[in-house]
C-alpha cells in the first residue's frame, strides 16, 4: 500500500489528508476518531482528482472532526502540590510530599508518596510525578498488550513490531503502517478495562487498516464490550 500526505484549503481551513492508494474502482474519504483524515484511493487516480473530492466534502470532513475533537484526551491543569488528586487506573490518588536525602515516589494507601531533596521545588516535583507515571505506563502497556494479544485466535499474528509509549496531542494510540503500536501516556490515568479497549483497538488495525465494516466486525468479535470500554474511557478522560 502507498500513502502520502496532502493538504488543500478550505476558506480559513488548511484540509491535511493522508492519501493511501490500493487496487480499487472507487474514492473513499474517512474522519478517524482521532480526526486525521484518510483518502483510500485507486493506483491511477490523479492528486488533482483525488484534492476535488476532498473540497467537494470538506464541509462534511470539517463537521466529523468537530464531532471527534469532543472525545479527544484534554489534559488538566495540574500544579504538583501537597492534597492535589491524580488519576492512576482510574483511581484518585492524593500527593503526600514530604523532604528527604533522595528522592522517590511510592504508592500506598490512596497517596502518591513524594519524598524530595527540593520539596518546596513545584517543578522538581513535576518531574519526578510525571517520570514515575511515565515508567508505570511502559509496564503496565506492555503488561495489557500481552493480555489483549491473547483475544485473538491466533494471537502471535497480532504482535506488533514495536510499542512506544509517549505524549500524544490528539489521539490515545495508533498503529503505524508498519505495525509498530504507539500509546498516549496518559493512557495509565484511565482504567485498566478502557486501555484494555485501546490497546485492542489497535491491534485490530494490523488486520484492518482503516474503519471499515470489516475493522468493527473484527472488534466486535474480539471485544463484545467494547462501546462500554470506550464510553468509560471517554467520561473518566473527559
Amino acid at each position: 500500500m502507498i500513502s502520502s500526505s496532502h493538504s488543500v484549503s478550505f476558506g480559513s481551513h488548511l484540509i491535511e489528508f493522508t492519501i493511501r492508494r490500493r487496487e480499487r474502482k472507487t474514492l473513499e474519504i474517512a474522519v478517524e476518531p482521532d480526526a486525521s483524515i484518510v483518502v483510500t484511493a485507486p493506483i491511477n487516480a490523479s492528486i488533482d482528482a483525488i484534492e476535488g473530492k476532498v473540497k467537494k466534502r470538506a464541509g462534511w470532513i470539517l463537521r466529523q472532526q468537530r464531532y471527534f475533537g469532543r472525545y479527544l484526551p484534554r489534559t488538566p491543569e495540574k500544579r504538583f502540590v501537597a492534597g492535589e488528586t491524580h488519576l492512576y487506573l482510574g483511581r484518585q490518588y492524593r500527593l503526600k510530599i514530604s523532604g528527604d536525602l533522595k528522592d522517590s515516589v511510592k504508592l500506598a494507601r490512596g497517596y502518591i508518596n513524594i519524598t524530595s531533596v527540593r520539596p518546596n521545588n513545584v517543578e522538581a516535583i513535576r518531574e519526578l510525578v510525571e517520570n514515575w507515571f511515565l515508567d508505570r505506563a511502559r509496564q503496565k502497556f506492555r503488561e495489557r498488550l500481552e493480555a489483549s494479544m491473547l483475544r485473538f485466535p491466533e494471537p502471535e499474528a497480532f504482535r506488533p513490531a514495536g510499542l512506544v509509549v509517549r505524549h500524544l496531542e490528539m489521539r490515545w494510540g495508533s498503529m503505524s503502517p508498519a505495525h509498530r503500536l504507539m500509546l498516549n501516556r496518559r493512557l495509565i490515568h484511565a482504567p485498566t478495562d478502557a486501555i484494555d479497549y485501546v490497546i485492542t483497538h489497535e491491534l485490530c488495525h494490523i488486520e484492518e487498516p482503516n474503519h471499515s465494516a470489516s475493522f468493527f466486525s473484527l472488534l466486535s468479535r474480539v471485544m463484545p464490550d467494547w462501546e462500554r470500554r470506550k464510553y468509560r474511557l471517554e467520561t473518566a478522560m473527559a
